[in-house]
């Protein structure tokens, strides 16, 4: 499956750099039962994960709702252990609209997208942005 976009002869205006980028993106769990695709190609108007996730959601609206965390509880499960008052490090976190749903995750070429920029997170042709949401399964 290859998504392109006809930005070249119509420039997207919301677009900061004007450029367009090709990125592979691949698919686990839900998110590949949803599209019934492992692995395509995908072009976008512009350089960062955020403008590729706001194209891709136009295209594919339902994985905005599979995998982008509306509040902060959505992206926390109850599960979670209780977080110590000091923390080593620094501890930084995607600000609620920008984080994923509890388990899934987005990631460019294997990295967590909250251990890079974040959705601004720089994407040049050839990079991987991989979708999960693994199936999860109890005892």
């Amino acid at each position: 499956m290859t998504q392109a976009r006809e930005s070249a002869s119509d420039p997207d205006p919301t677009s900061v750099s004007g450029a367009e980028t090709t990125v592979t993106v691949r698919c686990t769990g839900h998110v590949r039962t949803e599209l019934e695709v492992y692995e395509f190609e995908y072009t976008f108007a512009g350089d960062t994960l955020r403008e590729f996730l706001d194209e891709l959601f136009d295209d594919y609206p339902q994985l905005q709702e599979m995998l982008i965390a509306e509040t902060e509880a959505d992206a926390t499960h109850s599960g979670w252990a209780p977080t110590p008052e000091e923390l080593p490090g620094t501890w930084t976190k995607n600000p609620v609209g920008e984080q994923t749903i509890a388990y899934a995750r987005i990631l460019v070429n294997g990295r967590f997208n909250e251990n890079e920029q974040g959705f601004d997170t720089t994407l040049e042709d050839g990079d991987r942005v991989a979708l999960v949401y693994p199936f999860m399964f109890c005892c």
